[in-house]
């Protein structure tokens, strides 16, 4: 019994582990855009549909794996996951040219769909009902770490040795998060199997509903910047590789900041209030990054408050989920995942257009936009703000 106590103990840390490596391989183009172009020959907006056609995968292949899946032991089922992540990683090192390393992503992205819902449910039932906000919400740090931390260290590497360095880098810290995971997860961990009355009856929740539009406002608006980050600074500011990479860390930092204080707060201000503050703090550090574009200090403070907000409403929006309705969260969260997803395929997709056209400063406005609906949206949650599953089906 206290080993097994011991292996929860690690477990939270080995599942946000994952998705360490998860955020890295869906954020790394980001990070690299110009050299991917300048590697295989094409354009930057071309590049940029690493991003868009890995995010129309991940929209469908999230709820998709989490039916084909919800029967499989759950140690098993992300180990495997992760392992694929990272030879995804090696085998995109050795692609020949554009449409291999598309092929390979697209790939290695359904399959990975499924890890960070899959995470969360985990995390949900290795820790009391009353730890399960400050649990998910410390298991998505992973992406927080992925932003600050790697995403930083995709730029700086690429930059300098090519972007098949950076990619057999996550290949090979994939290979040892796989090995963590198994070796903390506990075995035995199954969540309830996903039929169809599990979507009819996500469909009949408004709570649910009005979530999943919420996380789709968001990522659309931080997407419509985020995909083009990068190319955006060096147009409008004339900012180097390192520079860039500068503004990638402060935004992963800040991040980080924000899910630190989400965590300590989540559990005596509940996820309401914690989700519309840090929705705040993104339409803030958006409408700085509107108003500030071409001076780069005022961008990179922007990017900083901007990342307060990005992963602690991600986790705030999973969070809610498992609290709306306990017996629907493996189906709740991969659905959330996959409007996620769906939110940056539209963001990038609206992004590349302005990019393409020169529209460079209109895209903070449009981000703008899309999160200002976010937070309205939010404000109409308030009236199910601590009501529990048994009184909103």
């Amino acid at each position: 019994m206290e080993k097994v106590s011991v292996a929860r103990g690690y477990a939270p840390t080995a599942l946000m582990f994952g998705n360490i490596v998860t955020g890295t391989s869906v954020f790394a183009p980001a990070g690299m855009l110009n050299e991917l172009s300048a590697g295989l020959d094409v354009s930057v907006r071309v590049a940029a549909l690493l991003l868009t056609f890995g995010a129309v995968v991940l929209c469908i292949g999230s709820p998709l794996t989490a039916w084909l899946t919800s029967r499989i032991e759950r140690r098993t089922l992300l180990a495997g996951t992760l392992a694929v992540f990272a030879l995804g990683n090696i085998a995109s090192a050795f692609a020949p040219d554009f449409t291999a390393l598309l092929v390979i992503r697209l790939v290695m992205l359904a399959i990975g769909a499924l890890y960070t819902p899959q995470a969360a449910g985990a995390a949900a039932l290795i820790v009391p009902a009353q730890k399960r906000g400050s649990t998910i919400a410390y298991v998505f740090l992973g992406w927080s770490i992925a932003v600050a931390l790697c995403l930083p260290l995709v730029t700086f590497i690429a930059s300098r040795y090519g972007f098949r360095a950076a990619y057999g880098g996550i290949g090979l810290v994939g290979c040892l998060s796989c090995l963590v995971l198994a070796w903390r997860l506990p075995r035995g961990l199954l969540g309830a199997p996903v039929d169809l009355k599990t979507w009819t009856d996500i469909g009949r929740n408004q709570l649910i509903v009005l979530l999943l539009l919420i996380t789709t406002l968001q990522m659309a608006g931080q997407f419509v910047v985020f995909t083009f980050m990068g190319p955006l600074l060096g147009r409008l500011t004339q900012a180097g590789p390192d520079a860039i990479g500068l503004v990638f860390a402060l935004y992963g930092v800040f991040g980080f900041i924000g899910m630190a204080v989400a965590t300590r707060i989540v559990d005596s201000w509940g996820t309401y209030k914690t989700s519309l503050l840090f929705t705040a703090l993104l339409l803030t550090g958006l409408t700085g990054w509107a108003l500030s574009a071409g001076i780069y200090p005022l961008m990179a403070g922007s990017v900083a408050v901007w990342g307060l907000g990005f992963a602690s409403t991600n986790s705030m929006q999973q969070a809610r989920l498992v609290a709306a309705a306990p017996p629907l969260a493996s189906a709740s969260v991969a659905l959330n995942t996959s409007v996620l997803y769906i939110g940056q395929a539209i963001g990038s997709a609206i992004g590349g257009v302005l990019y393409a056209r020169g529209l460079l400063y209109g895209a903070g406005y449009v981000a703008m936009g899309f999160v200002a609906l976010a937070l309205l949206t939010v404000m109409r949650t308030r009236s199910h703000a601590g009501q529990q599953w048994g009184e909103i089906t």
